[in-house]
């Protein structure tokens, strides 16, 4: 099959789950066509079955913004006719799946089939902006096929924009590798480690991350390793100050691979106030690492709560303390608890159980566009 894969090439959790997916599906044989505006930053463009089609961003004096979304749809249609795409599989629908819909008017022709995933704040938080909504509502409408990362981003789409289309539940998927541990850069063999690691929005709620570091360490002997940047680092840099925690607390910055930190740790925290699924939980998971989260959103569906870490509602600094606690402070309960993480990660969102299940709806997909043709 030829597939078509349009997402963000830059760090975040779809465009990591595209450039994952599509290097499993040309190792299962499959040619896979990534149509964006860089080399994604995981993605091996001289891996088999792997090609890469740049998009030029136009930029007249005319326009005072440069438009994105129409020089994606005009690429999108060339590579779709150039290489005979069967599917074409946009991840994020903002501007994506507006897009696809545009160069399958470009092609006038029956192929590719346009898969639309939505992965959380396309849909949440981008796509229920006026500005948007009535073209994304228009966009899933017309594809082919939507997927949705959790069950509670397919209520939450449903819900928000009305729609009454089917809308698939295919979860995101995880594999280990093998990475030799940086903890030693970080904590003695005697410390434990607790990591964060995101976009640094207020929706992840970081401050709260620290805020449950510091009660902790008032227990136990321990550092806290913060992985990412962005508008609210800031604030939380003056909270690790205000507390006195200059000391404790690790600020990694950007970084392109997280593995080798996370493998790294004792306890992950995400006390977000939405998590759509929860990607990072997952990863600290399959590498061992319990999480401790806010029982939110489809992270219910990642994190088994008493099994493979913890879930306390939004904001309750003093449950998420005690669970941390709990754990960190039984080494037979914390063994049992990472054990449970590890195997859930890689059993129930293993790529070899998830990444079939997109060839079967791509197949499904293009067996109901053949009906259609027929008709």
């Amino acid at each position: 099959m030829k597939i078509g894969m349009v997402c963000y090439p830059t760090i975040g959790g779809s465009g990591v789950v595209a450039t994952t997916l599509g290097k499993e599906l040309a190792a299962r044989g499959h040619e896979v066509h990534f149509i964006t505006y860089e080399v994604p930053f995981r993605l091996d463009i001289d891996g088999e079955g792997i090609h890469f089609h740049q998009v030029d961003i136009v930029d007249y004096d005319l326009f005072r913004y440069p438009d994105y979304a129409l020089t994606l749809a005009v690429k999108i249609a060339r590579v779709a006719q150039e290489w005979n795409l069967d599917v074409l599989h946009v991840h994020y629908a903002v501007p994506h799946a507006a897009s696809a819909y545009l160069a399958k008017q470009l092609l006038a022709e029956d192929k590719p089939a346009i898969i639309v995933t939505l992965h959380g704040t396309d849909i949440t938080l981008v796509g229920r902006d006026p500005a948007y909504a009535k073209l994304v509502k228009f966009s899933m409408e017309q594809a082919d096929g939507v997927t949705a990362v959790s069950h509670d981003l397919r209520e939450q789409t449903l819900r928000a924009f009305g729609i009454e289309r089917k809308i698939e539940v295919i979860h995101n998927f995880f594999t280990p590798r093998q990475e030799e541990s940086q903890r030693h850069r970080f904590v003695s063999e005697e410390q434990k480690l607790l990591i964060h690691a995101s976009n640094f929005r207020k929706v992840k709620r970081v401050c709260d991350v620290v805020s449950v570091f510091r009660q902790v360490r008032q227990h136990l002997d321990c550092k806290l390793l913060l992985v990412g940047t962005g508008n609210n680092i800031e604030d939380v840099k003056s909270q690790v100050v205000d507390d006195g925690l200059e000391n404790d607390v690790i600020f990694l910055g950007r970084c392109r691979d997280i593995d080798a930190y996370l493998t790294s740790g004792d306890l992950f925290l995400l006390p977000s106030n939405q998590e759509s699924f929860g990607l990072v939980a997952l990863e600290a998971m399959a590498y061992g690492v319990p999480v401790i989260a806010s029982d939110v959103g489809g992270i219910r569906e990642v994190v088994a709560h008493g099994e493979t870490g913890f879930l306390a509602p939004v904001g309750d600094i003093e449950t998420m303390t005690k669970y941390a606690l709990v754990l960190l402070s039984n080494d037979e309960l914390y063994q049992s608890t990472s054990d449970r993480a590890k195997q859930r990660a890689t059993g129930m969102f293993a790529a070899s159980k998830i990444v079939p299940q997109y060839e079967t709806f791509y197949e499904k997909c293009l067996g109901a566009c053949e009906i259609s043709k027929r008709n």
